[in-house]
This record gives C-alpha cells, sequence and structure tokens, in this order.
C-alpha cells in the first residue's frame, strides 16, 4: 500500500511536469488552447507547471538518495 501511496505522490507532479511541456510546445506551434486568452500567458504558465513538478520529482529523489546515503558528500546535509 504505500508503494502504491508513494506511486500517486510522484504521479501528480509528473503529470504537472507533462502538461506544462504540452503548454509550452502548443506555444511554439501557435496553438492556444481554450483556458488561455493570451498565448504568451499560456507559456508562461507551461514553464511554472514544469518547474513544480520536475522541482518536486527531483526533490523526492534527492531525499530518497540522502536517506539511503547514496549521494555524493556536497549534496550531504
Amino acid at each position: 500500500m504505500a508503494r502504491m501511496a508513494a506511486f500517486v505522490v510522484l504521479l501528480i507532479p509528473g503529470l504537472m511536469a507533462a502538461a506544462g511541456i504540452k503548454f509550452m510546445r502548443d506555444t511554439l506551434f501557435g496553438i492556444l488552447l481554450n483556458p488561455f486568452p493570451w498565448i504568451w500567458l499560456q507559456f508562461v504558465v507551461g514553464v511554472i507547471f514544469f518547474l513544480i513538478g520536475f522541482s518536486f520529482f527531483a526533490g523526492f529523489l534527492l531525499h530518497r538518495d540522502r536517506k539511503k546515503g547514496t549521494v555524493s558528500e556536497r549534496f550531504q546535509k
């Protein structure tokens, strides 16, 4: 059950980062999606979604590796 909860915790930021990549890609091809009134706003929201999702995923992996003791000395607390 704990593995399933961890999977769901990582799935949500992963989907958020994927949506951010899609928003940025659609902006580069000039496709304006429905909830956004301006194309530049779509790109900014895409960057924000990508950064939030990616940083959460990276922080989760860093926390896990610190607990296991497999990170280099400069990443130790």
